[in-house]
């Protein structure tokens, strides 16, 4: 079981001394059977007059910070550590009924499953449905698992991944038509792929690693964006596109959501002369383990820096 630290660090900076308004956080890691939070420090620059938590819809954690004084300089550093013990592919153990696609959810379940099967983007020609059905087999039953993996690998392999920094995230038929994009991007496109297919799905945004010398991950330097699917036996099973990933190996969750956004790791505003605003950047560093050691740099490492133009900003590849 890895123990990572992370450290997730966002500097505004201003020409000239500005008022901040409410600024909402979205990056301490949810806690769970496979990622337990051993400490969590929220260090932020002007000092807040009031630093309050809470939990959205979702059961995200969110801190939501109110500021009196002005600064040059808004800085918002959050360092963690915690025991990642992720769920591999082979883990997966989906109920007998759900193994082969179709299938439909238990009528218990379905009530809190509806707003994760509704499609949010328009497909009026239903580009995003004949996509999703290519990945049935045509020649017998459709094993769902296998279905889901197919569909994150294609992504990974036939696209091409295209760092924006830019705030937003493309249409899943414009990423489709242009068969390249962002994680977030991927991420949409596979939701509605699935979506499509009537499987629940959900964005989730949090870090990504090298678990091994050999795991080559994208994304590491930036949060991360993936997909979760509701499968009966195994609950929540993520899939990160991107990478090709199925099941938790590598990706530390943060915030899941119905929508991306949702899921902004960090949002707020600010008042003053429009010409004040001197850019944004961001660093995330993860730092890997062996549970009982000193985390120290090395080949699980991610880290990166870069700068944007936007106030309100998704900071996801």
């Amino acid at each position: 079981m890895p123990l990572l630290t992370i450290r997730h660090t966002t500097e505004y900076r201003y020409r000239q001394p500005v008022a901040f308004g409410e600024h909402r956080i979205m990056m301490r890691p949810r806690e769970s059977f496979d990622q337990r939070l051993v400490k969590a420090d929220l260090d932020i620059s002007p000092r807040p007059c009031e630093l309050r938590w809470l939990h959205d819809v979702l059961g995200n954690s969110v801190a939501i910070a109110l500021f009196d004084t002005r600064a040059k300089i808004l800085k918002v550093v959050s360092e963690m550590t915690l025991d990642h013990a992720p769920l591999e592919r082979e883990q997966i153990d989906i109920q007998d009924y759900a193994r082969l696609f179709p299938f439909t959810y238990a009528s218990e379940d379905m009530p809190d499953l509806l707003r994760s099967i509704e499609r949010q983007y328009l497909d009026v020609g239903r580009v995003i449905d004949k996509w999703a059905y290519n990945f049935l087999r045509k020649d017998g039953p459709t094993d769902t698992l296998e279905l889901l993996t197919d569909m994150a690998t294609t992504i990974k392999q036939s696209f091409t991944y295209v760092p924006r920094h830019e705030k937003g995230t493309q249409s899943p038929i414009e990423t489709l038509t242009l068969r390249q994009g962002t994680c977030r991007d991927f991420a949409v496109l596979m939701i509605e792929a699935v979506r499509a297919l009537g499987l629940a799905a959900r964005f989730v945004s949090g870090y990504v690693y090298s678990p091994g010398r050999s795991e080559g991950r994208v994304g590491g330097g930036n949060t991360h964006a993936w997909v979760r699917v509701f499968l009966p036996g195994s609950g929540w099973i993520e899939f990160d596109p991107t990478n090709g990933i199925v099941g938790s190996r590598g990706l530390v969750r943060v915030a899941v959501a119905r929508d991306p956004y949702q899921a902004v790791p960090l949002s707020g505003s600010w008042s003053g002369f429009p010409a004040s605003y001197l850019g944004m950047d961001v660093t995330v560093d993860v730092l890997k383990a062996e549970t009982g050691s000193n985390p120290a740099r090395g080949s699980g490492g991610a880290t990166n820096t870069r700068s944007a133009d936007n106030m309100r900003n998704s900071e996801t590849c």
